[in-house]
């Protein structure tokens, strides 16, 4: 027994009393209390396990009475309105660029829709409207967008239109929008600088439309261009639509009365419409028999009114052509600033001992010159123009042979010939600048060296011939009306009888300013007139635009 009392007395003192392993912390100073070093260790509090299990429990029944609400209670109605909502993408339209003139004039610009200057300006600036079925087929455009139909708004369209926005909306049945959000931000299209100015166009557009309307005129185009730079500083016909009304689309009775109007008041005669330009084409005739050498300018040939070729087939009927009045001896100065027709039948087709180009070279030159081709303005829609010749002739006359006779009136811009005021002009920069084909445009250039041309092989001093008689056609020729002391110009005048029995002319007057600086050509036709038009005819209009260009405008006048 006492064996076994000792062993269980060492036993007992074997087992640890916790305060002797867990020593007060108090007298171990190297105790990290922050850190519960030295201290025992505690159970979470019974209260605090139940408050997180209640709050946790409430959390739970409010998730799932939502959850009822809506998908029990609600489910029906909430079902019905996810189909009724509809996500639409809207298009927002941007604001179109505005067309300024090279003065920084606005021509075409927004308010309430887009509004044109007018008048005068119609075929140069065009109009806007809704797509048409071939233009949404590429898919390009919107069903409700405003587009360029015509003029500047077309052949610039891309540049004007900006890029379209996109919002996106959310509706409910009725259409109210319950939400939306903005996708793509629109770009406001490009402001266009053009070459015209449009003081000049105003004058230029009012100087055509009344001589057209005194005088009863069908119609009337005019341009006028920088020599230099192939600027074109005006382009106006007469009649023309009113932008405002088409582009707008609310007057029914007078887009109608354009539709219906005989005299076409959509064709931008200017750069489409083709007329027999007459004596007009002499100066680059005249160029041309230089080149070639069958005559010199100081050679004169005598004018009696007639010019009388014998007719093999049946000698007691030759054949006269006539000129518009006997004129005497004339020289080519002359005979440009005369229009005589007898002298550029003989150095066209020649006649006795005088040779002629023939219709071969009369074609070349005129070419040359640009005549019947297109001038590569922007504008587009242009018409190429007729120069006749034997196949022209054999072609369209039912294979009859060409004959000296179709050469004299194809000499002085009779017969088949048709071009178009805008290749006139171009043709009468060449003589005013020294032999410089320049392509017009309408987009203003900041400087000369912007625009690219191409050079002729004509010599200056055969251009500077025909220069020097279409200023003598103003000092003491056919536009004598032109003739001031204020301002110098040259000019050309012509005129074609029309109508099946000549009853009716198309006027024309060519010509550059200032003369001893020349920077502008100018073009003007005046269409089917009475034949009693002639007296004053085209020359008044223009006398009319240089009068008021001197009063109002005079910069343009000055040689600099």
């Amino acid at each position: 027994m006492a064996k076994f009392s000792l062993w269980h007395s060492r036993n007992k003192k074997s087992i640890i009393d916790p305060d002797e392993v867990f020593i007060d912390s108090k007298n171990l100073p190297s105790f990290d209390n922050q850190q519960f070093e030295g201290r025992l260790e505690r159970p979470i509090a019974k209260r605090a396990v139940n408050i997180t299990s209640v709050i946790f429990i409430l959390v739970s029944i409010i998730f799932l009475w939502r959850i009822g609400e809506l998908q029990i209670r609600k489910g029906e109605a909430l079902a019905l309105r996810s189909n009724a909502n509809k996500l639409r993408q809207i298009t927002i339209f941007p604001e179109r660029g505005i067309i300024y003139d090279r003065q920084g004039e606005k021509l075409a610009w927004n308010d309430n829709g887009r509004t044109y200057i007018e008048p005068g300006f119609g075929h140069l600036l065009g109009f806007v409207g809704l797509p048409s079925a071939k233009d949404l087929e590429t898919n390009k455009y919107h069903p409700q967008e405003f587009v360029g139909r015509t003029g500047v708004e077309k052949i610039f369209n891309d540049i004007l239109c900006g890029q379209k926005g996109v919002r996106i909306e959310e509706i409910d049945v009725d259409g109210k929008i319950l939400s939306d959000h903005l996708l793509k931000q629109p770009e406001s299209g490009q402001s266009i600088h053009l070459s015209i100015d449009s003081r000049l166009q105003k004058i230029l557009y009012e100087s055509v439309r009344d001589l057209a309307e005194s005088r009863d005129f069908v119609g009337a185009a005019a341009v006028i261009m920088d020599v230099k730079t192939g600027e074109v500083i005006a382009l106006t016909n007469y009649p023309e639509y009113d932008p405002n009304i088409l582009s707008h689309g609310e007057e029914v009775e007078k887009i109608s009365e354009f539709i219906n109007n005989p005299a076409n008041p959509f064709l931008n005669r200017a750069v489409a419409g083709l007329y027999t330009p007459g004596s007009i084409v002499k100066p680059f005739i005249a160029v041309g028999a230089l080149t070639e050498g069958v005559i010199n300018p100081q050679k004169e040939i005598i004018s009696t009114g007639t010019l009388t070729l014998p007719n093999p087939y049946f000698p007691d009927k030759p054949s006269i052509f006539l000129d518009w009045r006997a004129h005497g001896p004339v020289d080519m100065r002359q005979a440009i600033a005369v229009s005589s027709n007898i002298y550029f039948y003989q150095i066209g087709g020649g006649y006795g001992s005088q040779k002629g180009i023939g219709i071969s070279n009369i074609e070349k030159y005129t070419k040359l010159f640009g005549l019947s081709l297109p001038t590569g303005i922007e504008l587009g829609g242009e018409t190429k123009g007729v120069i006749p010749n034997p196949d022209w002739k054999a072609e369209n006359f039912n294979g009859d042979p060409w004959r000296i006779g179709d050469t004299y009136n194809t000499s002085i811009g009779q017969y088949g010939f048709m071009v178009t005021p805008l290749q006139m002009v171009r043709a009468t920069a060449i003589l005013a600048n020294g032999g410089q084909l320049v392509t017009p445009t309408i987009i203003k250039k900041n400087d000369i060296a912007d625009q690219e041309h191409q050079t002729l092989s004509l010599p200056i001093e055969n251009l500077a011939v025909a220069r020097e008689g279409m200023r003598q056609a103003v000092t003491q020729g056919s536009s004598q009306m032109l003739n001031s002391s204020n301002y110098k110009v040259a000019a050309k005048t012509g005129t074609a009888q029309v109508g099946l029995s000549k009853e009716f002319l198309n006027s024309w007057i060519i010509g550059f300013f200032p003369y001893d600086n020349p920077r502008y050509a100018y073009a003007i036709v005046m269409e089917r007139g009475p034949a009693d038009a002639l007296i004053g005819g085209v020359t008044t209009a223009a006398f009319s635009f240089f009068e008021r260009l001197f009063k109002d405008v005079p910069e343009y006048l000055k040689n600099e």
